[in-house]
C-alpha cells in the first residue's frame, strides 16, 4: 500500500506515543539498550541499515526481534550467515529452466527482496560473493542479479556480528550500514540479576505487545523524516544545517588527528584517513529530522546535531561518542561569542540573495529593496538603504551595495570569515555573470 493513500489517517503526535509505548516495552525487555534502541528507532525512521556488533550471548538477536516485533504488516525475513550459502539464500530459489539457458533468474517469494525488515545474523561469516551481491539490495533496494533488475521492498535491515572481516568487500558491506554500534556485555550486577529476571519470565523470547504500529505508518513518517513528503515537512533553519555541517568537518579532523597520534611513526601511506563521504554527510540530514520528530518537533533544534554521532561514531564506543561532543561544543561556542550565530545568519540570507540574482539576473535592474523576497534581517535590509539610497544607474549601485556589505563585514570567529570569503568569490562569479 502506498503510504500516501491515507496519509489523513496518520497522526505525527499519535504515531510518536505509540513509538514512545514501544520503547518502553522494548527496554524493558533488553536491558540497559535504550541507546541502541533509539539509534534503531533513527534507522526505521530514515529507512537505513544497522549493524550490530558485541561478542556471543549480549543479545543482539533479541534486541532485534524485540524490536521489528513491535510493528505488524511488513513481512520479516531472518537467515544465519554461513559460508557455504549462495545468493540464493537471500534472493529466492533459481529458476532451473531459465539457469539451462544460461540466465539467472530468482524466484524472489519469501526472500529478502520480498520482505520490508530483515535480520542477517553473523552477516561476515557469510562468502565474499554473497556479500558482494546484497550490495545493490542493501543500497539502492534493487534486486541485480543477471538479467533480472526488480524493485525490493526492504525498508531496514538489522545484521549481527560477533567480529568484523576486514576485506574489500566487507568494507563495502559497512558503508551501507549507516548506523553501527557495539553492545558491550553488562557486567555490573544489579543489572545481570535484572536480565536474570527478565529471562526467568521470557525464556529469552521477545515480548508480543497487543498495541502494534502499522509499517504503513512508519513508513509514511519516513516519507517527511526523508523529506519526500509533499504535504508534511521538519523544516532546517539554514544556520542549523551550516552548523551541523561545521560539526561534521570539525569531528573528521579531530578523529584523523587522533589517528595520527595512535599510529605516530608510521609514514602517511601506511595510516589509513577517517573519510566522511558526501553520501553520508547528505543522510545526516534525514537523521536531524528524525531525532526532531522522536521530540515530537516540526523543527530542527541546535541540540539534535549532537544525536548525529548516531551515524558518525560508534555507538557503544564512549571515546568516539566524546570526541564528537568535544566537537559539537567546540563549534557551538565559538559560534556563541561575539554574535557568531546572528552573523552567520546574515551571510546565508545574503547568500540567498546572490542565488536570486544566479537565477535571475534581471533582478540586477531593480532597486535592491524591490526585490529582496528572502527573509533578510532587518539590520542588512537597513544596511542597504542607509549606504545606498541613490536610486540612479542601478546595476552599479546595486553592485557597490552588494560589494560594499562583503567588504565592510567585520567576522567575528574563523568559522564566520571562511563563509565570507566563500561568498565573496561565489558574488564575484555572480556579478560577472549578470553585467556582462
Amino acid at each position: 500500500m502506498n503510504p500516501e493513500s491515507n496519509k489523513k489517517e496518520y497522526s505525527v503526535d499519535q504515531f510518536i506515543a505509540k513509538l514512545e509505548k514501544a520503547v518502553e516495552i522494548i527496554c524493558s525487555r533488553v536491558i540497559n539498550r535504550a541507546e541502541v534502541v533509539e539509534q534503531a528507532l533513527c534507522a526505521l525512521l530514515t529507512s537505513e541499515h544497522l549493524l550490530l556488533q558485541s561478542r556471543t550471548g549480549v543479545g543482539k538477536s533479541l534486541l532485534t526481534e524485540q524490536i521489528f516485533s513491535m510493528f505488524q504488516g511488513a513481512n520479516l525475513f531472518r537467515v544465519q550467515a554461513s559460508k557455504e550459502q549462495q545468493p540464493d539464500t537471500y534472493f529466492g530459489g533459481l529458476d532451473i529452466e531459465l539457469l539451462k539457458t544460461g540466465k539467472i533468474f530468482h524466484n524472489t517469494e519469501g526472500s529478502l527482496v520480498e520482505s520490508e525488515f530483515g535480520f542477517i545474523d553473523e552477516i561476515f561469516d557469510a562468502n565474499d560473493f554473497t556479500l558482494r551481491a546484497l550490495l545493490s539490495l542493501l543500497n539502492e533496494r534493487r534486486l541485480i542479479r543477471g538479467v533480472q533488475h526488480v524493485p525490493a521492498k526492504v525498508h531496514t535491515v538489522i545484521a549481527a556480528t560477533n567480529y568484523l572481516r576486514v576485506s574489500e568487500v566487507t568494507e563495502a558491506i559497512l558503508d551501507r550500514f549507516l548506523y553501527k554500534a557495539i553492545i558491550l556485555p553488562d557486567k555490573e550486577p544489579y543489572l545481570q540479576y535484572k536480565i536474570a529476571k527478565q529471562y526467568i519470565k521470557h525464556s529469552g523470547n521477545p515480548i508480543e505487545s497487543n498495541q502494534k504500529i502499522q509499517f504503513n505508518e512508519l513508513q509514511y513518517m519516513s516519507t517527511i523524516v526523508r523529506g519526500t513528503n509533499k504535504e508534511r515537512t521538519i523544516t532546517i533553519e539554514p544556520k542549523i544545517l551550516y552548523f551541523a555541517n561545521l560539526v561534521i568537518r570539525h569531528y573528521e579532523f579531530l578523529k584523523n588527528r587522533a589517528i595520527r597520534e595512535a599510529n605516530r611513526g608510521k609514514s602517511s601511506n601506511e595510516i589509513e584517513d577517517y573519510y566522511i563521504s558526501p553520501r553520508t554527510q547528505a543522510k545526516s540530514i534525514d537523521l536531524l529530522r528524525a531525532i526532531a520528530m522522536l521530540h515530537g518537533r516540526t523543527s530542527v533544534a541546535f541540540e539534535d546535531v549532537f544525536k548525529l554521532y548516531f551515524i558518525f561514531c560508534t555507538v557503544g564506543l564512549s571515546e568516539e561518542v566524546a570526541l564528537f561532543l568535544k566537537s559539537y561544543n567546540s563549534v557551538y561556542a565559538s559560534l556563541s561569542t561575539g554574535q557568531g550565530f546572528m552573523q552567520l545568519d546574515a551571510l546565508l540570507e545574503f547568500d540567498s540573495l546572490i542565488q536570486s540574482l544566479n537565477e535571475n539576473p534581471a533582478l540586477m535592474h531593480q532597486p535592491l529593496s524591490t526585490f529582496i523576497d528572502t527573509p533578510l534581517t532587518r539590520s542588512l535590509v537597513e544596511w542597504f538603504k542607509e549606504k545606498f539610497t541613490n536610486q540612479d544607474e542601478t546595476i552599479q549601485n546595486n553592485r557597490r551595495a552588494l560589494e560594499g556589505f562583503i567588504k565592510n563585514f567585520v567576522p567575528a570567529t574563523d568559522e564566520i570569515r571562511e563563509l565570507r570569503n566563500t561568498l565573496d568569490h561565489e558574488l564575484q562569479v555572480v556579478l560577472t555573470k549578470v553585467t556582462h
